[in-house]
């Protein structure tokens, strides 16, 4: 059975005492004696029992508000994730309260808590970089022990057991590393400005598991990986200066419209004597000239696959503890970054 969120009116039946007197107990007061007060006391502590002010003054009613914590508000696949959440909560008659965690663990920490705190039913989440590095998901589980599902989406963590979406990113970037290999490409690099991430570690894999599989060695060499402590311009510019290059994966959107600038300047042709392909079908890639050629992931869809997960696990209330996994798959969308398939 899925874990109830405790109540004042639960614990009052556990100790057929009156709401009343366990509101006093667990606010020490003077009138409850101390070992009635020890005893609610810990009983609240032992079943993560948590005050809602707002959710007791509508008398333990579901709120039908769902809240949405979203790492980086200015990156466009996570924009289109939030417009698919949007669309499904709307439709099935829900709310939403939304913060951003900026990539900050402590950030991600206050969101949940506040949001805790503003009588919602449940979460859909995808985790911060800084979160991810850490390796602390301490506050996620604190939030599923108190009886509130979440729902992780793309960026997720196996520590945690919960209903999760993701994309199948291993298999976007071993698709495209094979389109560059299908089109003659032999010196693939990779830029990564999110070696750090789950996400990251993934489409790494994908691209090692295409050049392997086709007999082609890993040259790390060809493997940029970027951080906020480098310019992604001055390395790609000892990359280009220093290796043969004739195709670039690059990872997430703004490496992509980097990249091109920086080979585009370097007096390449494209995707003549280089190839690019850019993860996440944003707006970007269609406007600049030429257009990139892109892996979608399908935010809208896992925005809404990721809503409707949530809702099913609200509205069933007896349903079973057992947590799901959705997969969604990539597609490649051609444009004039690389060269057709003959």
């Amino acid at each position: 059975m899925k874990k109830k969120r405790i109540t004042l009116k639960d614990i009052a039946n556990e100790f057929n005492v009156s709401i009343a007197t366990v509101s006093k107990a667990l606010n020490d007061s003077y009138e409850i004696s101390t070992k009635t007060k020890a005893k609610i006391q810990e009983y609240a502590k032992e079943h993560h029992y948590k005050p809602n002010s707002i959710a007791l003054n509508l008398q333990n009613k579901k709120t039908k508000t769902i809240g949405v914590i979203i790492p980086n508000i200015l990156n466009h696949f996570f924009t289109k994730v939030f417009v698919g959440i949007e669309k499904t909560a709307t439709e099935k008659g829900y709310n939403l309260i939304t913060c951003i965690s900026n990539e900050s663990y402590e950030k991600e920490v206050s969101a949940m808590e506040l949001l805790k705190n503003s009588a919602l039913d449940g979460f859909i989440l995808s985790i911060a970089e800084e979160t991810q590095v850490k390796q602390n998901f301490t506050h996620f589980q604190n939030t599923i022990n108190q009886g509130i599902p979440i729902v992780m989406f793309d960026r997720v963590t196996d520590d945690i057991e919960c209903d999760k979406v993701i994309v199948n990113d291993k298999e976007g970037a071993y698709n495209a590393t094979n389109h560059f290999i299908e089109t003659g490409c032999k010196n693939i690099a990779i830029v990564s400005t999110i070696h750090n991430l789950s996400v990251g570690k993934l489409r790494l894999e994908g691209y090692k598991k295409a050049l392997l599989e086709a007999g082609i060695p890993v040259d790390k060499s060809l493997i940029l990986k970027v951080d906020e402590f480098n310019d992604i311009n001055t390395l790609l510019k000892a990359l280009l200066d220093s290796r043969k290059v004739d195709a670039m994966l690059c990872l997430e959107e703004d490496s992509a419209v980097n990249t091109l600038k920086m080979v585009s300047s370097k007096g390449y042709k494209v995707p003549e004597d280089i190839s690019i392909i850019g993860f996440t079908n944003g707006v970007l890639p269609r406007y600049v000239t030429p257009t990139i050629t892109t892996i979608s992931q399908h935010g809208i869809y896992l925005g809404e696959t990721a809503t409707k997960m949530l809702i099913e696990k609200l509205e069933n209330e007896n349903s079973e503890t057992s947590h799901t996994t959705k997969v969604i798959k990539t597609n490649l969308i051609e444009r004039e970054t690389t060269k057709p398939l003959y």
